[in-house]
């Protein structure tokens, strides 16, 4: 089978046959489908936030599963999957309180990669997952079920990026109906920021993006107010929606220190900054401590938005399935493996919400 291995941080990606060892006791092998990319798989692969290599990225996949291991009980051979990177144990001290993507459990293939090429040389299984790749081995924890009748292109999009945004306003903020929040990024984490805010009931969603396309393709998303962060009144705009006092909530969805900065600037009293975008490994944000502590506000992080994927994914699915919540119109391009470099570049440049490697 092949792969698209990175040997080299910044340079293009490069197709080789690989093998994957059997699945382990717990893990189960998947005939992956659809494989989208996400922002982080670029960061990566440019060496951004360091990392072991050669690697075989990839961590936002959907197929059908081709074997499992002994002790598999809640999938069978024959299922369609949502692939994550999200591996739980549900014992240690995150897990116990629901954290699972702060995950500190001990697992089979984090000590034994499972994907190997035709020399014999160990790749790493970035992210858990290696999806890159035309199959993966991954623990069974990492999986949900799919429909029968869902592409799998659009199912692979609940891997990662949609359940981060809708997460991190559905977990991680405390928006409330009826106040007032802003999401500054429009792209694939962006717009699910945007579709939870607006499921939440917010009194005002402000969608804050460079590229007018953006901006204008977050209004389809449930956005109210679209603003160019450039605008030498974009703080007075934000006022005036606002009714004078600022947003409740603000979603940084990028990890530019620039946006993270300026969210000061939009917030009221009592409010929270929400840093979902992974900025690179070392980038410092500035902040006016007296200022917060003297109005209550709060910088949070989340990662992945908090999710829980057994909770989350299903919930999404049956909001997709009653047309409650967009997917499809998140997709950009659909490319083969072949074509992966060409598939990263664009999501490279933000020419892309979400391009999809989809195998044959």
């Amino acid at each position: 089978m092949k792969a698209a291995v990175c040997r080299e941080f910044g340079k293009p990606l490069v197709l080789e046959e690989i093998r994957l060892s059997p699945p382990g006791k717990n893990d189960v092998h998947v005939d992956l489908k659809a494989c989208s990319i996400c922002h982080s798989d670029v960061s990566f692969a440019d060496g951004i936030w360091g990392g072991e290599l050669p690697a075989v990225y990839g961590h936002e996949g959907a197929g059908v599963i081709k074997a499992i291991g002994d002790d598999v009980t809640d999938y069978a051979v024959g299922d369609h999957v949502i692939v994550t990177l999200v591996r739980n144990c549900g014992d240690c001290h995150y897990c116990s309180d629901d954290f699972e993507v702060l995950c500190e459990g001990e697992f089979h293939l984090s000590n034994n990669g499972p994907i190997h090429n035709e020399a014999g040389e160990t790749l790493q299984q970035a992210m858990n997952c290696g999806a890159f790749a035309e199959e993966v081995v991954v623990h069974e924890s990492q999986l949900q079920k799919a429909p029968k009748d869902m592409p799998f292109e659009v199912a692979s999009l609940l891997a990662c990026g949609v359940i981060t945004g809708y997460g991190a306003v559905t977990h991680a903020s405390d928006l409330r109906e009826g106040q007032h929040a802003i999401v500054i990024g429009c792209g694939g984490v962006g717009l699910n920021s945007v579709q939870g805010a607006s499921l939440k009931g917010a009194a005002s969603v402000i969608a804050m993006d460079l590229e007018p396309e953006k901006r204008e393709l977050a209004k389809g998303f449930g956005a109210t107010h679209a603003i160019d962060p450039r605008d030498s009144d974009a703080v007075d705009q934000v006022m005036e929606i606002t009714n004078g006092r600022g947003a409740d909530v603000v979603f940084v969805t990028v990890g530019a220190k620039s946006a993270i900065d300026s969210a000061q600037s939009y917030i009221t009293k009592n409010a929270t900054i929400v840093i979902v975008g992974m900025p690179s490994s070392d980038t410092r944000g500035d902040y006016d401590p007296g200022t917060m502590a003297a109005w209550g506000q709060r910088i949070i992080g989340t990662k992945m938005g908090n999710t829980v994927i057994s909770v989350d994914i299903p919930e999404l699915l049956d909001l997709y399935a009653k047309g409650e919540y967009k997917l499809d119109e998140l997709i950009s391009g659909r490319f083969k493996l072949e074509e992966i470099n060409e598939a990263m570049d664009e999501v490279r440049s933000g020419k892309a919400i979400k391009n999809v490697i989809v195998f044959d």
